[in-house]
């Protein structure tokens, strides 16, 4: 049938027809004049951060349906709450259609927690997670200095805050004070406090800049939201990797913040921070005085009892009069004592010297004499005889000596001597060639058991020694697979060689038997050794 006749036999509509960009065009208008400005409640699926572009592609979910969502990137660096996965949250936006894939989604223009429950929430999750990274434990945290030299302060230039930590500080113990200017509120309150952390640990000790000794990061009372920013996890690890000991002062007393947890010391208030920081210098000038009072009074004390003391020994020690009259009463016995000492050695000398020079009369001095020379002359005469004795005895013994040496004399003993050289010569000939012949037979068989060993002799028989390329011998033919080089080493000469496997269709040729070649006949007696 013609195509004619089919069309003209087809029903007539007078549906509009549309095309697939005109249909997703006029969703799009309908969807967006009806849903223009709209404020939606739902928590948090598939964030994942911010895309490179820029933008954050995320959906909103309760129990039963999903919205798609979308923050441009203009916006998205201007929400005061970034969004997190599992947070419940209301975002205020426009609906619109993306006619690329038939789905509608919201394009989200503000966002902000769904109540204190879901900040709370988020807290106590983010407090458990840095809790069980140990940022909270007890024995990170560090002493506070007794009397630091500058304090700095982490905190807004133009708040109250700061003017009562001067005031503090000035009237406790006036010293020096940095403040490092940040926003304690707003969607870079985080990233401020903890940049300021970070910047005052940079600080070199002795620069230009004084390194501050504490750190104080101060904030005013509000609600929970207002001190969020406190909360971050970026100003906790800050606080918690500072080498600077951290006092946190966020809020009133009854206002806790992660901060808190992390920090050295915390502070009830701003001013009790300052109270902290830095001893109160009347007190200490007051117990500086106290103390320099009770060593004065310490000091006299003890001079007065050591004066005490010494006139006490001075009243039990005797007069000088009473000291020096035992020794002048022993000097004076001494001196009577020497002098009858001396008389009476004077005396004994005197007695001794006479009965000496009763020995010395001239009459026992010539006796004397007389002895002396009776000795010398008979010492003489003994001197004289042994002389005498001790010359015919060698005289004696040249004259033996000399007969001795006479040529007839020396004549025969030379003959005598050479006979027995003669002697000792033939017999030192014969040990010679005796022990020659020993240690000739001994090389011999030393020769015959080398050659026994030698692994040549037994390549001359036919053998062959196989090894691989490192030079080391190959003993199992399993240990040679296709197509691995060898070398053959012969009687003469060396073959290198690999392994190679027949072809099934290729008969493997016959190798020809070697000739046995003959024995050489010895010519020598060490001809077989070689």
């Amino acid at each position: 049938m013609p195509v004619e006749a089919i069309e003209a036999d087809a029903p007539q509509s007078n549906v509009a027809e549309y095309s697939v960009s005109e249909i997703s065009g006029a969703l799009k208008r309908t969807v967006e004049d009806t849903f223009g400005h709209v404020r939606v409640r739902g928590e948090v699926s598939g964030y994942r951060g911010p895309h490179s572009s820029g933008h954050a592609y995320f959906a909103l979910k309760d129990e039963r349906s999903r919205l798609e969502a979308v923050v441009w990137r203009t916006t998205f660096s201007k929400l005061a709450f970034k969004p997190e996965e599992g947070l419940e949250v209301v975002v205020t936006g426009k609906l619109t259609t993306f006619p690329g894939s038939s789905k509608y989604q919201i394009v989200v223009e503000a966002m902000q927690p769904a109540g204190a429950g879901a900040l709370m929430a988020l807290l106590n999750e983010r407090k458990l997670k840095l809790e069980a990274e140990g940022l909270f434990a007890a024995e990170r945290k560090r002493p506070l200095p007794f009397m630091p030299r500058v304090v700095g302060v982490v905190t807004s230039p133009t708040g109250a805050v700061i003017r009562d930590i001067r005031h503090r500080i000035a009237d406790r113990f006036p010293l020096h004070v940095l403040v490092w200017p940040v926003r304690v509120q707003g969607e870079t309150c985080g990233e401020e406090v903890a940049a300021a952390i970070d910047g005052f640990n940079a600080i070199e000790p002795g620069g230009p800049l004084p390194r501050p000794d504490v750190l104080i990061v101060a904030r005013g009372g509000g609600s929970l939201e207002d001190l969020w920013g406190f909360n971050d996890e970026a100003v906790v690890r800050a606080a918690a990797r500072s080498a600077i000991p951290l006092i946190s002062a966020v809020g009133h007393e009854t206002d806790w913040t992660l901060i808190d947890h992390a920090a050295d010391r915390r502070a009830p208030t701003p001013t009790g921070a300052a109270e902290m920081a830095v001893p109160v210098r009347a007190d200490l000038v007051a117990a500086l005085a106290a103390l320099d009072a009770r060593a004065s009074a310490a000091v006299s004390r003890t001079l007065q009892a050591e004066r005490r003391a010494v006139a006490n020994l001075a009243r039990a020690l005797p007069a000088p009069d009473l000291l020096l009259a035992m020794p002048r009463r022993r000097l004076d016995e001494a001196e009577t004592a020497l002098g009858r000492a001396l008389r009476f050695y004077t005396a004994e000398r005197r007695r001794a010297l006479g009965e000496i020079g009763a020995h010395l009369s001239p009459a026992r001095l010539e006796s004397a004499i007389r002895d002396r020379r009776a000795d010398l002359r008979h010492a003489e005469g003994g001197l004289v005889h042994g002389l005498s004795s001790a010359l015919a005895r060698h005289r004696h013994r040249l004259e033996r000596l000399d007969a001795a040496l006479r040529p007839h004399v020396v004549s025969a003993r030379s003959d005598q001597a050479r006979q027995r050289l003669a002697q000792a010569g033939e017999r030192m000939d014969r040990a010679f060639r005796e022990m020659a012949a020993r240690r000739r037979s001994a090389l011999a068989g030393a020769w015959r058991v080398a050659a026994s060993l030698d692994p040549r002799q037994v390549l001359e028989r036919g053998y062959a020694i196989v090894r691989d390329a490192d030079n080391r011998p190959i003993t199992r033919a399993e240990d040679l697979a296709p197509g691995t080089p060898f070398e053959l080493e012969f009687a003469r000469g060396h073959r290198r060689a690999a392994v190679a496997v027949a072809s099934d269709a290729e008969p493997a040729r016959p190798v020809p038997k070697p000739a046995r070649r003959k024995p050489a006949v010895a010519t020598d007696a060490q001809g077989d050794l070689f």
